[in-house]
């Protein structure tokens, strides 16, 4: 009953791939969903990274008009979407991978009584190795279906919104975010390093993007782009990137930018326990001797906010090289901005002769690196290096 959409089928012949992306969606209108098929998405299905297969709701009614609606009870305007109809679709999404406990799809229902959907949602769906999205029609589908997919088919159920407003059907949403999640999927885009500084991708918008001609109807490109100097380019870009979210979004900019609340100070003696502790959570454990002995041969940053300490980072001159311990997070920090705050204070400090920055954090996570890059920093002999501008 229901198929991939039109083109070349996933190969699964390749088994040094990584597991494909399976995502069903089921819709009465399955011919909405045809533009999955373009562009790099439709590409990443014909490279065998994504497998999407689209299912008429109305092959799973018992009656020859294929009603899959009735009327409300309790009254009411418009329609709703019968329970059965869904319970039977959702039951051969299920069934094509067996009745194993295990091989089980997240289920999504797009709606606008859902939870946002954002950059970090399509980042965690598009780590999952199946998505099923169920698309309502009318006034929405029965109550039950959503129980009965929890209870009956042990199915993580998620209604999720693209925004506070309405739409004619869950179709729309299902190409936004099968398109924002699909991209992530290692593969799709051919340069990976393309999506590290998109909007949203840490909290900020994107900077502004140039491309030639350099002059262009009395308009130029920004001189500090032409320098070919990485670090000012990289300074200016996430100048531009706080001054458009606070023009554009700035609800986002509280929780992006560390916040104005973090106190950030030089480490004393009296801080050693707490930072002690701090580092231990961070997962990068040392001992107080240690510490001790740190507090005279070099300087060690702390950001506070309320009180608690959340972060610290230790920097130390050496010649004409500032080297940086990796930012430590306590655990519970959502995204990685106040270790780009801590790195800034670092820069700050640097005194005349310092001709290079260097953070020894040869193993960053994927969001730490991001974190590097946009600071400036580049990977080089293990190390996380920044030039020191010649803007500066």
């Amino acid at each position: 009953m229901g198929s991939p959409l039109p083109g070349p089928a996933p190969s699964d012949t390749m088994p040094a791939m990584p597991a494909v992306l399976q995502i069903d969606v089921v819709s009465i209108f399955p011919a909405y969903l045809a533009p999955l098929d373009l562009s790099l998405i439709g590409k990443a299905r014909s490279d065998g990274l994504i497998d999407v297969r689209v299912h008429d709701l109305r092959d799973f009614t018992h009656d020859r008009h294929r009603t899959v609606d009735d009327t409300p009870y309790g009254g009411g305007a418009g329609m709703v979407m019968q329970p059965e109809p869904w319970a039977r679709a959702l039951e051969h999404v299920v069934g094509q991978r067996g009745s194993a406990a295990s091989a089980r799809p997240r289920l999504l229902v797009p709606g606008p009584g859902g939870v946002p959907f954002t950059q970090a949602m399509a980042r965690e769906l598009a780590a999952e190795p199946w998505l099923a999205f169920a698309c309502g029609r009318y006034e929405g589908i029965d109550e039950r279906v959503y129980e009965f997919a929890q209870e009956d088919l042990g199915l993580e159920v998620t209604v999720v919104s693209l925004g506070d407003y309405v739409v004619n059907g869950g179709e729309v949403a299902v190409l936004a975010i099968v398109e924002a999640l699909a991209r992530l999927v290692p593969g799709v885009i051919g340069n990976a390093a393309s999506l590290v500084e998109e909007s949203h991708q840490d909290g900020l918008l994107e900077y502004p993007l140039y491309t030639k001609p350099r002059h262009w109807r009395g308009r130029v490109v920004p001189e500090v782009l032409l320098s070919g100097d990485h670090a000012a380019i990289a300074d200016w870009r996430h100048r531009q990137r706080l001054a458009r979210t606070a023009d554009r979004r700035p609800d986002l900019l509280h929780a992006s930018s560390a916040g104005a609340d973090v106190d950030v100070r030089v480490a004393t003696a009296g801080d050693l326990p707490e930072l002690l502790t701090l580092l231990y959570a961070a997962g990068t454990p040392t001992t107080m001797e240690s510490l001790r002995e740190g507090l005279s041969s070099s300087t060690t940053w702390l950001a506070r906010r309320a009180g608690r300490l959340l972060g610290a980072i230790r920097v130390e001159a050496r010649g004409d090289t500032l080297w940086l311990a990796a930012p430590a997070l306590v655990p519970d920090l959502d995204g990685d901005d106040l270790a780009r705050r801590l790195l800034d204070v670092a820069q700050q400090t640097a005194v005349s002769g310092i001709r290079q920055l260097v953070v020894d954090s040869p193993r960053a996570s994927a969001v730490r690196a991001r974190t590097y890059r946009q600071a400036g920093y580049r990977l080089g002999g293990g190390h996380w290096v920044k030039r020191c501008s010649r803007h500066e």
